[in-house]
């Protein structure tokens, strides 16, 4: 499965990864073989035939499955209910996770050949670089921070024998996941784009509109099943960035979700790049 990366700076040396969003995509087609209850799961689990690892996938999948069911909960729940403020701060802590961290969540293990999107002034080799740069940096942070999550499951589980909702304890499971995704991601996207002699680069600077900008990417590409990485410059993305005009906080607001709404990104996400350091 190919999946399309955006990169271009946001203010400074701040640069944005994002990915864009595809509702057609595979992964959802997969996420439909999670099993939901416990006995699917067990089931799951002793007639496969897989490795350990891909059971250890299948719990993820569970625990994710469940924990996305109970954020639904929280959100449908009435105005001033206990559950509603729950979900307040839910969305206060979420507002907190770096963009980086949801950039690398989303290179899936179903990803076999990112094309990556970046403005024709910049220098394909940089661009490489810095997405080498965000893929390294992550192995390592999110390794780290994966096991300081682990430790801390027990310690916020003792919580549980309070009347109230073991808040802290979901927090920590759900940061948990969230950097074993993330670790996953940078490994991928380091295995992609490390090999130079893979990575081809395509002109496509002097092409007008984002849609046929795109048919002529799929139309180059459509030969290079085998290449885990294609850069691919374009012109329109440059044009977005120069005459959207810049402010101190680096790329105008405008400018931003202009470029979210053709390239299909998270503006959340996007918006977050300018703050972070």
């Amino acid at each position: 499965m190919r999946a399309r990366l955006v990169v271009f700076p946001v203010k400074g040396r701040n640069w944005c990864f994002s990915r864009s969003i595809d509702p057609l995509s595979p992964e959802t087609a997969s996420s439909c073989n999670t099993p939901t209850t416990l006995k699917q799961l067990w089931h799951k689990l002793t007639s496969s035939e897989k490795h350990n690892s891909n059971n250890v996938e299948l719990v993820v999948d569970f625990v994710s499955h469940k924990m996305n069911n109970a954020w639904i909960g929280l959100e449908k729940a009435p105005q001033g209910s206990m559950k509603n403020k729950i979900h307040g701060l839910g969305l206060k802590l979420l507002s907190g996770v770096k963009p980086s961290e949801m950039f690398l969540i989303s290179i899936s293990k179903e990803v076999s050949q990112v094309e990556v999107t970046y403005p024709s002034s910049l220098n394909a080799r940089l661009v490489r670089r810095r997405l080498r740069h965000i893929a390294m940096r992550g192995t390592i942070l999110h390794n780290k921070y994966l096991y300081g999550s682990v430790s801390l499951l027990p310690l916020t589980f003792v919580f549980s024998v309070l009347p109230l909702p073991n808040v802290p304890f979901f927090w920590i499971l759900y940061r948990t996941y969230s950097h074993w995704r993330a670790l996953q991601g940078s490994e991928k996207l380091l295995q992609l784009v490390s090999n130079d002699s893979h990575t081809q680069n395509f002109g496509f600077s002097n092409v007008k509109g984002s849609e046929a900008e795109h048919n002529n990417s799929e139309r180059e590409t459509s030969n290079l099943q085998g290449v885990p990485s294609i850069l691919v410059p374009s012109g329109e993305l440059e044009e977005l960035i120069q005459s959207g005009g810049k402010t101190d906080d680096g790329l105008s607001k405008c400018a931003i979700l202009n470029i979210c709404t053709i390239y299909k990104l998270n503006p959340i996400d996007v918006l977050k790049y300018r703050n972070s350091m």
